[in-house]
């Protein structure tokens, strides 16, 4: 995946007020999400892969709701390819509150990676054999697993609330579920360890819908995506794809200057 740090600082959290909300469990439209076990046999359900709506903020409603409608050509024009070829993988895409209302969690990768050094990125990874059925809850699991990898994050304290389609990375073959999540009871993260994570942080949602942070950027190949200056870093590619296209969906977005170029080396 796509990470970016350029050095450890720990980022801890002590708010994360939940409003109540419309009660419910989220069946998303690509079949990841699992519910509670009504069936009366079999295994006991996972609560920690469980999707659901249950006590969410009003904030994240709008994002719950685009889940569940959203269809895949309209989040990237890169699917996975229909022979079932590529790298299953999932992040998660984690929503809390910070001193400065809603925000977004993200990590930058360690500069001496091979592959997307020092790139910023959501927390994730490929899917281990552990984490179960790639088809079901197995991307739900390694979201959450490669987040606490990651960045420290404690799981227990998430709430996943939505599944987007599963996207692809043609660069490095990777087939991304991204895995919406709720940070209802946060707790400290930081680098866990260097030689992967330069830096993990927070971005205001604000910050990410100010037309001042926002530009497209514009790799030496022609390919152009959307980006955001924030905190210090530049977000594009895959990361601030799926982050422009939830703040477009969620009716977050204002007009920004798509004119605005931001060039990439072919590093990048």
């Amino acid at each position: 995946m796509t990470h970016t740090h350029t050095h450890g600082t720990t980022h801890t959290h002590t708010h994360g007020t939940t409003h109540a909300h419309t009660p419910g469990v989220t069946h998303a439209g690509n079949d990841l999400a699992e519910g509670p076990d009504h069936s009366g046999g079999g295994r006991a359900p996972d609560p920690a892969v469980a999707v659901t709506t249950d006590g969410l903020p009003a904030w994240l409603d709008p994002v719950a709701a685009a889940a569940r409608s959203v269809q895949p050509q309209q989040l990237s024009r890169f699917l996975p390819p229909e022979s079932g070829a590529g790298r299953q993988s999932a992040v998660l895409v984690l929503f809390g509150e910070g001193e400065r209302g809603p925000e977004l969690l993200l990590m930058e990768r360690s500069g001496t990676l091979r592959s997307h050094a020092g790139q910023p990125s959501f927390p994730g990874g490929a899917l281990d054999p552990e984490d179960g059925d790639k088809a079901t809850t197995g991307p739900l699991r390694a979201a959450l697993r490669e987040a606490e990898e990651e960045t420290g994050l404690d799981p227990r304290g998430v709430q996943l609330f939505g599944v987007l389609p599963r996207l692809y990375i043609p660069v490095s073959g990777f087939v991304v579920t991204p895995v919406l999540g709720w940070w209802r009871a946060p707790s400290p993260v930081g680098v866990v360890d260097p030689a992967e994570t330069a830096r993990v942080f927070t971005v205001p949602v604000a910050d990410l819908t100010d037309p001042a942070n926002r530009a497209t950027a514009v790799h030496p190949s022609g390919h152009s995506g959307p980006a955001f200056l924030v905190e210090s870093a530049l977000v594009w590619g895959f990361t601030a794809g799926v982050i422009d296209r939830i703040v477009h969906y969620a009716g977050w977005e204002r007009p920004w200057d798509r004119a605005r170029q931001v060039p990439l080396d072919w590093r990048a």
